[in-house]
């Protein structure tokens, strides 16, 4: 398990913050993030885009990508990083959309998860296949994006 305290002291170590745009954790990750003290000196913010045309609204995913492949896509985790960096001003954006359940979403199946980590230098992207019930799946994919962003800072330099 990912300890949001460390990934808050890792980012304030190096100066820099972060931004979120999720799908399926609707603010979780953010909300992980802003429970440790001192969290306001690298969080930005989040964009909670549970509905597909809010993807692109508020986080920039192209319409096209939408609508010829879903909501749950490896692409549109990449986009919603990139679009969470940019648009909230952050040095990091993470990404998240997939289906937490108990039903399939688009042919997608439950425990389906995407996840994505963009600085300025490229993204990330992952995907996982997750058990358990939806508290199950939200909890798995925040500990997911928060992994693959540790793993993303301590292999760049700072």
């Amino acid at each position: 398990m990912t300890d949001p305290a460390a990934v808050v002291a890792l980012l304030r170590s190096r100066g820099e913050t972060v931004a979120a745009a999720e799908s399926l954790t609707a603010g979780l990750v953010t909300a992980a993030l802003t429970s440790v003290p001192g969290a306001s000196a690298v969080v930005r913010g989040g964009l909670v885009v549970y509905a597909t045309d809010l993807k692109h609204a508020l986080a920039g995913v192209d319409e096209a990508l939408l609508a010829a492949h879903g909501a749950v896509h490896p692409e549109v985790a990449r986009q919603l990083a990139v679009g969470a960096r940019t648009r909230c001003g952050a040095t990091w954006g993470l990404g998240l959309t997939g289906v937490a359940g108990p039903d399939p979403q688009d042919g997608v199946a439950p425990g389906t998860v995407h996840v994505a980590v963009s600085n300025e230098t490229g993204t990330a992207v992952e995907t996982m296949t997750l058990g358990g019930d939806r508290h199950a799946v939200r909890s798995q994919s925040v500990d997911g994006v928060l992994a693959l962003l540790v793993t993303r800072l301590t292999s760049t330099s700072g």
